[in-house]
């Protein structure tokens, strides 16, 4: 069964990490690179070279969840700094995945109905 990740902490590294890396050498390089705690309830989101794809590693209380998903139609809008790790919201979270930027840059505001331009 899945995790409810509504309320972990949302990590993503950006710019490129090599996915060929299993459970062990994803939290090695949270731990060495970030200096993250991966047991804090925390889910971490990773990118290969290949924009359509990711890896995310989640400690689930026994154990490390590690998931892998390809997009078939499009592809993620990845930060691209190297050094870097953000934190996301839950909301940023699914605009990622919906292959959304994580960031909104403009709010479409309601129509007013009887309004017309």
């Amino acid at each position: 069964m899945l995790p409810d990740l509504t309320s972990a902490k949302i990590f993503i590294v950006c710019g490129r990490t090599d996915l060929r890396k299993g459970i062990d050498g994803l939290a090695a390089l949270i731990q060495s690179e970030y200096d993250l705690d991966v047991f804090d309830h925390s889910l971490f989101l990773f990118c290969g070279t290949r924009s359509d794809r990711f890896k995310a590693l989640y400690w689930d209380g026994d154990g490390f969840l590690l998931l892998y998903k390809r997009f078939e139609n499009g592809y993620l809008q990845w930060p691209h700094n190297q050094t870097e790790v953000k934190r996301l919201r839950y909301q940023q979270l699914e605009r990622l995945l919906s292959g959304l930027a994580i960031e909104e840059r403009r709010t479409l505001r309601p129509a007013k109905p009887g309004i017309i331009h």
